[in-house]
């Protein structure tokens, strides 16, 4: 049975009740003022709630109106909001938005989507949540929540937001169109939430289709347990920084996902640096191979069962000396997890990435002759034009290049399986964005991140997914279940 609607939707009204409100709805229902309203939706932007409501009392303290953003500069304004994600654009975009409101729409917020996307930092998000919370104006507003749940349960079968947007305009009944945000983020946040669903307490659970979701473990129905294979839970994550990724809720997002090994690429930090919490994650034991370079490179390895024998790098310091390469041998399979080098956009390194290549590839070649051989990890190369979002304008750039794309050609025909692709053949699917141009939120990227098992160990891939709603950092994680031999 597929999902209804309207009831759908009455159900969750009802299941979110007693859930905190998303910051903007809030501050729309205190105070009414589309000023406030368009300037909280700038700051909220790829920003947790909790921190976007504290940066917005803090700027509405000497920003009341348009009049007084007027009379802040731009470092004033860092100060305020510096909180939030990107808080250098965004002071940038507010510093900007004063003299374009009183030079166009005499100091007052526009009412019109196209007038709103002239504004600096407005998108189609943000204009759509404006529309509908300042001026009551039909419109639906589709961040991550809403383009997630929607396609969980088969309503849309869209890969974007903006995707996502045009088809609800067409299908959606025009009474849920304001609603529907804060519905779904509140439902989002709280029930099916990006990772870990909490499927068994969801009052959608009888007739929704989950397409894509892995539930969090634990509390399993009935079905669900006899239907269920005995597998483990392996996650790939390039954090771009694991100092700055549990600033924003690492250590939470580990706990719910709740993964039985997470390989982290590009750590930037030694042991000693990290905060106790990350440092000795709970329920874990954690290995690590920094770079000797500080803030530079690095992988780490959680894993609740502890391995048989850890193998550091690759025998050549070249790579060792970077933290590239980390290996746990457990009784039936090698986890091996990299962070291949990046070719640079001069392609000064290319040579010196070929010669990575073909040492890990004789490695995990060498530990494929003992056992089953998982690889993971940030390869730094998208294999297949499917593989990014603009082929023709990437090639021979860097992570594109002939060279990189003959390696993993070689490395496949060598048998190594791609899980995803072996799960998920359509395009649109990606694991790394630039941070410009929105590239993200318009799903612009590329391929990079993988898992790959060798070809005697086929049978043992349950499924293979990728985490494309955890954020934190400029990749998301993927994840491989693998069948216990």
């Amino acid at each position: 049975m597929g999902i209804e609607i309207g009831p759908a939707l009455s159900r969750i009204r009802e299941a979110v009740a007693g859930q905190a409100v998303p910051v903007v709805d809030l501050i729309a229902v205190q105070t009414k003022d589309p000023f406030k309203i368009l300037v909280a939706t700038i700051l909220s932007a790829r920003t947790r709630d909790e921190v976007t409501a504290r940066a917005a009392e803090s700027l509405f303290t000497r920003a009341n109106n348009v009049g007084d953003l007027a009379r802040l500069d731009q470092e004033n304004l860092e100060k305020l909001i510096r909180p939030v994600g990107f808080f250098r654009n965004k002071a940038r975009y507010l510093s900007q938005l004063p003299a374009i409101l009183f030079e166009r729409f005499d100091g007052k917020i526009p009412r019109t989507m196209d007038e709103l996307l002239s504004l600096p930092g407005v998108g189609r998000k943000t204009a759509n949540l404006v529309l509908a919370q300042a001026f009551q104006i039909p419109a639906i507003c589709v961040d991550t929540h809403v383009h997630r749940i929607m396609n969980i349960w088969g309503y849309v079968e869209t890969t974007s937001p903006e995707a996502t947007e045009q088809a609800l305009r067409k299908k959606l009944p025009h009474e849920h169109w304001i609603e529907i945000n804060s519905l779904l983020v509140a439902f989002g946040q709280s029930i099916c939430r990006p990772v870990g669903p909490h499927c068994d307490a969801c009052v959608l659970a009888p007739d929704c289709p989950r397409i894509g979701v892995v539930p969090r473990k634990g509390r399993p129905t009935a079905v669900e347990a006899r239907g269920r294979q005995k597998g483990l839970r392996l996650v790939s994550w390039n954090v771009n920084g694991l100092r700055a990724v549990t600033k924003k809720g690492f250590v939470d997002w580990a706990r719910e996902l709740a993964p039985d090994v997470l390989a982290l690429q590009e750590i930037k930090a030694l042991p000693e640096q990290l905060p106790v919490e990350v440092l000795e994650l709970q329920g874990y034991h954690a290995y690590f191979h920094s770079a000797e370079r500080k803030g530079y490179s690095g992988v780490a390895i959680y894993s609740r069962q502890e391995p048989r024998r850890v193998i550091t790098g690759l025998a050549d310091d070249r790579f060792d000396s970077e933290g590239r390469v980390l290996t746990l041998e457990f009784a039936d399979f090698f986890l091996v997890n990299a962070y291949f080098p990046n070719a640079r956009h001069d392609l000064t390194r290319l040579d010196l990435k070929g010669d990575f290549n073909r040492c890990f590839h004789d490695f995990v070649d060498r530990l494929a002759r003992e056992k089953t051989v998982v690889t993971c990890g940030d390869f730094n190369v998208a294999h297949q034009p499917i593989d990014l979002a603009n082929p023709e304008s990437n090639t021979g750039n860097p992570g594109f290049t002939p060279a990189e794309r003959a390696w993993m050609d070689d490395y496949v025909a060598g048998g190594w399986i791609d899980t995803f692709r072996s799960r998920n053949p359509g395009p649109d699917f990606y694991t790394w964005w630039s941070y410009r141009s929105r590239a993200r939120e318009r799903n612009i990227g590329w391929r990079i991140d993988y898992f790959f098992i060798d070809p005697a160990s086929v049978d043992r891939i349950v499924d293979a997914a990728i985490l494309n709603d955890v954020m934190g950092s400029d990749h998301c994680p993927v994840m491989l279940e693998l069948k216990v031999s």
